[in-house]
């Protein structure tokens, strides 16, 4: 049985470096994972130092104007999910790609989610690295969240938006089973007002990741996290629930 864990925040608060961080420590322990890239702006792949050519949104639109008979939809979603499915040392990679089109996609991410939630199964962890609108998971891309890891800065903007994604993903529907907030580029513990405004939203902190030059100047960079100590990595993420007993 999988654990899903969703990485969600505004822009900018490091979702796609904590996401690639947070594999990196499983994978010390964990094989083997899956990485899914739900942001638009798919950069997730160059964190891990992957490479893609399709992704899911090309399957939807091959979908949407294929008049073929040879194959069900069903039987070409899964087909084609295999062949764009990028695989690396412990840890494979599925990019959902841009937005949908104009028009109706109603049944086919029905078919997507299922052929996901089966894909998932084959799994210790699935990573999923949402966009800041939380856009795949509020359309229930995900049939069932373990945890929903909300990333934020120290900065008040940033946690309104983790909270809004936490609302979002209540008033979606989503099947959430644990949900906190993880503070990144951490150069001090929170102010006391910050604090109960995370508290009175029902959230609890998870955390804090400090500031680090070197993984910060690696994400600018757009190259491969490596600079960081597995102890460190344990420091962050060691006590997450549902990370200790799949170890």
């Amino acid at each position: 049985m999988s654990y899903t864990i969703a990485i969600a925040g505004k822009g900018g608060v490091g979702k796609t470096t904590v996401a690639a961080l947070l594999i990196r420590y499983l994978l010390e322990n964990s094989r083997p994972i899956l990485a899914v890239d739900a942001d638009p702006n798919s950069n997730l792949n160059v964190l891990l130092g992957l490479q893609y050519n399709n992704t899911v949104s090309d399957i939807r639109e091959e979908v949407r104007a294929s008049t073929s008979i040879s194959l069900s939809k069903t039987d070409f979603f899964n087909l084609r999910l295999q062949e764009i499915l990028v695989e690396g040392e412990g840890v494979d990679l599925l990019v959902m790609g841009r937005p949908e089109g104009s028009g109706c996609y109603c049944a086919i991410n029905n078919i997507l989610r299922e052929h996901l939630s089966i894909l998932g199964k084959n799994y210790e962890f699935v990573i999923i690295d949402n966009e800041a609108g939380m856009e795949h998971l509020s359309r229930r891309t995900a049939n069932s969240i373990d945890r929903l890891l909300l990333i934020s800065d120290s900065t008040v903007v940033s946690i309104r938006s983790a909270i809004n994604a936490f609302r979002t993903a209540h008033s979606a529907g989503l099947k959430v089973k644990t949900c906190s907030i993880l503070i990144n580029k951490s150069r001090m513990p929170l102010e006391q007002e910050k604090v109960r405004l995370i508290q009175d939203s029902g959230l609890g902190i998870e955390g804090y990741i400090p500031f680090q030059e070197e993984i910060e100047r690696e994400s600018e960079q757009g190259v491969r996290i490596q600079n960081v100590k597995t102890k460190d990595l344990h420091d962050i993420f060691g006590r997450l629930e549902g990370v200790r007993w799949k170890r």
